[in-house]
């Protein structure tokens, strides 16, 4: 795989270098239930046929007026208005009685205004007369009137949401309101997920771990649940032995499967069993890089096989959190056609100190909490080994340290990027402690 990049990339070359991968290759379109489409990316534009709300309504329980009829009206000099009926809400507004000057119609919190009304005067202003109306303040006269307007909220032939828009669950309810039964969105991509290594196996197999003899791969079970979470359909190919052939038939035949990304763990580096990158070749691959110049992650690439995209990740466990999140979540985030693809940064305050010796772009596992003055800060989740998972078990966030940084303060100001799975944020009683 003689095109791959040379020299370890930077960070931000690395992660373009992957979602190159994805250029024209955003998954087809499908039909699906709105009700199942949480998660999906639009993929056509939902252009609403209805105006909502569909007309004019009250803001506020209340009396329908004239404008004109309430102005200077206060405690001293109020405004006697006959009440001529009741707007409910789900009450055909041509069924109401046209509001003259001089009278009021008693109306509910979302029911339509009746013809001749423009303003809505609060029942707390009145003194809730059913056949007579006082109204003692007139401050409902200005401004909207405590009416809301027909298509306030969505307009009748405009665009309600774009194409790549992900939906989540209150865009269901919104197209709900316009009638859209099913939505037009790209399919979820499919990803086969290739692991690597002689002493891994999958828990049924535990107790060879209890006797000392193997360890747990746990990426089988973390890194499919974490691509999950970013839309793709995973499966995840038997563990295979540390030799080039079995690797190259496992591989293959993870191809001849059909799939839209080929995902491998371990086998990206320059050890004596690291034999991706030779079966890749065997299968006719080409690669685009093959490390990049950040800890942990540095053994990583990427390419295409087979007219797939591919991406190997590096072995360790923490290392494969890490760069899935990196760069395998924003790169199926794209292939699935959402406009938003990369996690959110945030900038942070950081609490602990931190070395970070090598000239590398450092991604530092930290916890996250928001101070007594609103100050969204950090802390160190664990030692930062990348095989030690409770570390990462534990972090919300990646601190982002540049490689012009080798140590970080207590107090220095960075950017996290958000783990894509990670809980919302809570606020605590961190205090900033001055180094000593």
């Amino acid at each position: 795989m003689s095109d791959a990049a040379p020299t370890a990339l930077p960070f931000a070359d690395a992660l373009a270098a992957v979602l190159h991968q994805a250029e024209g290759r955003v998954m087809p379109t499908v039909e699906r239930p709105i009700e199942q489409a949480v998660g999906y990316a639009l993929a056509a534009g939902v252009v609403s046929r209805v105006a909502l709300p569909p007309w004019d309504n009250a803001g506020m329980d209340g009396y329908a007026v004239q404008r004109a009829d309430i102005l200077g009206a206060n405690s001293a000099s109020p405004r006697m208005l006959p009440v001529i009926g009741t707007s409910m809400a789900g009450a055909d507004p041509r069924a109401l009685p046209w509001v003259q000057q001089g009278t009021a119609l008693r109306i509910m919190t979302g029911a339509p205004l009746p013809p001749g009304a423009d303003a809505v005067v609060r029942v707390e202003d009145t003194d809730g007369g059913d056949k007579t109306v006082r109204v003692t303040n007139d401050r409902d006269a200005a401004g909207r009137g405590n009416v809301r307007p027909r298509g306030e909220d969505i307009a009748a032939g405009r665009e309600l949401f774009s194409r790549g828009t992900s939906i989540r669950a209150s865009h269901v309810g919104a197209l709900a309101s316009i009638g859209m039964q099913t939505v037009p969105v790209h399919r979820a991509p499919r990803v086969t997920i290739v692991s690597s290594g002689d002493e891994l196996v999958l828990l049924d197999r535990f107790d060879e771990v209890e006797m000392g003899q193997r360890i747990v791969s746990s990426s089988s079970y973390a890194l499919p649940a974490l691509l999950r979470s970013a839309g793709a359909e995973v499966t995840m190919a038997p563990l295979v032995p540390d030799t080039l052939p079995a690797l190259t038939q496992a591989l293959g035949d993870a191809l001849d499967d059909g799939c839209d990304l080929l995902v491998t763990t371990g086998g990206v580096s320059v050890g004596a069993h690291d034999y991706t990158r030779e079966a890749l070749a065997a299968l006719g691959g080409t690669q685009r890089f093959w490390r990049a110049r950040i800890r942990p992650g540095g053994p990583i690439g990427t390419g295409m096989v087979r007219d797939v995209p591919w991406i190997g990740l590096p072995g360790n466990p923490v290392s494969t959190m890490v760069t899935a999140s990196l760069f395998a979540w924003p790169l199926i985030r794209q292939l699935g056609g959402h406009l938003r693809v990369t996690p959110l940064r945030v900038p942070v305050r950081m609490l602990d100190a931190a070395d970070t010796p090598a000239p590398l772009t450092y991604f530092l596992r930290v916890s996250l909490a928001v101070d007594s003055e609103g100050q969204l800060v950090a802390r160190l989740s664990g030692a930062q080994g990348s095989n030690l998972l409770r570390a990462m078990a534990m972090a919300d966030a990646l601190l982002e340290v540049p490689e012009s940084i080798d140590h970080v303060a207590p107090g220095a100001m960075l950017r996290a990027i958000l783990l894509p799975d990670a809980p919302p944020l809570v606020a605590a009683p961190y205090t900033l402690q001055t180094p000593a």
